[in-house]
């Protein structure tokens, strides 16, 4: 299969190649079968830093076949389950966001696609202490906004300037820039695998048909290729590193049935593991506030499950004032 070296993937640097060399792991087939535990002590190493590395190299070499216990424990010791900070959305994603895939919010104009991904980051940043990304597209992220998220959560302004700070805000308005973004992440994700001390754990892309559809149509081959290339750059940092990724797309009309369909074609279908579908719901009322959230893709429960919910109230205690503002 191949002898470890620095280099080889992604994480595994001259030093660590050392150290699994001390407890007589010298190739890829030593390390993808040894027992990890054993080897994180021997080798004074960081077992959930040898669990990232087997992923990776297992991804990059993919000739091993797995075992239904091998899946189970790998899920077991990888997955974190991460809730967005919406109570129905959670139930509809099986309690939340999952590490290592792509979740796919689709939606159009107005139906607050922008809402739930503000509310994910302020959830992420606040309750769940971690860092996320957030690539704005389309100019819809304002701080303001965040800052009311926040402020329905705590109103210690230290911790709501700290929630803040843990959100990474970059603004990508071609595919280019946005890939640029990704590649950088992941660069740094790497080194982080070795010492296991990033807390980066959602990236949110609001929205990839932005920086997309303007390349499509037509005979524009290099337009597919680089959705395809934008497709590898989020499942890789989704499976090989261990991150949720949220991405948002449009709704776009099929010209033969007349109906309404997510945008970017059959090709991006493949991309996001979980797609939510979120409408504006007939006789929403004066407010203009009920949406219906329907699940239209999952791993791991029935399609088809429906809920309805306010969008002034998401990620708002019940006992705060609705939130105002755009709902896009």
């Amino acid at each position: 299969m191949g002898v470890l070296r620095a280099g080889l993937c992604p994480g595994l640097t001259p030093e660590m190649v050392q150290l699994l060399r001390s407890c007589g792991i010298r190739t890829v087939v030593d390390l993808v079968s040894a027992d990890l535990e054993e080897v994180a002590q021997k080798g004074g190493l960081s077992y959930k830093a040898l669990v990232a590395l087997r992923r990776v190299l297992l991804a990059q070499f993919s000739a091993f076949p797995f075992n239904g216990a091998d899946l189970y424990e790998d899920l077991k010791t990888s997955t974190a389950i991460l809730s967005t900070g919406i109570g129905s959305l959670d139930k509809l994603l099986d309690a939340g966001l999952y590490t290592g895939e792509v979740t796919e919010i689709v939606g159009g104009p107005g139906s607050g696609k922008t809402q739930v991904c503000l509310c994910v980051a302020a959830n992420v940043a606040y309750g769940l202490q971690q860092n996320i990304l957030y690539i704005d597209s389309k100019g819809g992220l304002t701080a303001s906004r965040l800052l009311q998220l926040l402020q329905a959560r705590t109103q210690d302004e230290e911790e709501q300037a700290g929630a803040l700070q843990r959100i990474q805000v970059v603004h990508a308005f071609d595919i280019f820039q946005m890939l640029d973004v990704l590649q950088d992440l992941r660069g740094t994700m790497a080194q982080q695998v070795t010492s296991s001390s990033g807390t980066m754990k959602v990236v949110v892309v609001d929205s990839v048909t932005a920086v997309v559809s303007p390349l499509l149509g037509g005979q524009q081959r290099e337009g597919l290729a680089l959705m395809m290339q934008l497709a590898r750059e989020l499942k890789t940092l989704a499976r090989d590193l261990g991150l949720a990724v949220v991405v948002t797309n449009h709704m776009t009309c099929d010209r033969d049935s007349g109906k309404f369909k997510p945008a970017l074609g059959r090709s991006w279908s493949f991309v996001p593991s979980t797609r939510i579908l979120l409408s504006i719901t007939d006789g929403a009322g004066a407010s203009g506030c009920q949406r219906t959230m329907c699940l239209t893709k999952s791993p791991r429960q029935p399609t088809g499950f429906q809920e309805m919910v306010d969008i002034g109230t998401w990620g708002i205690p019940e006992q705060s004032p609705a939130l105002q503002g755009d709902q896009t």
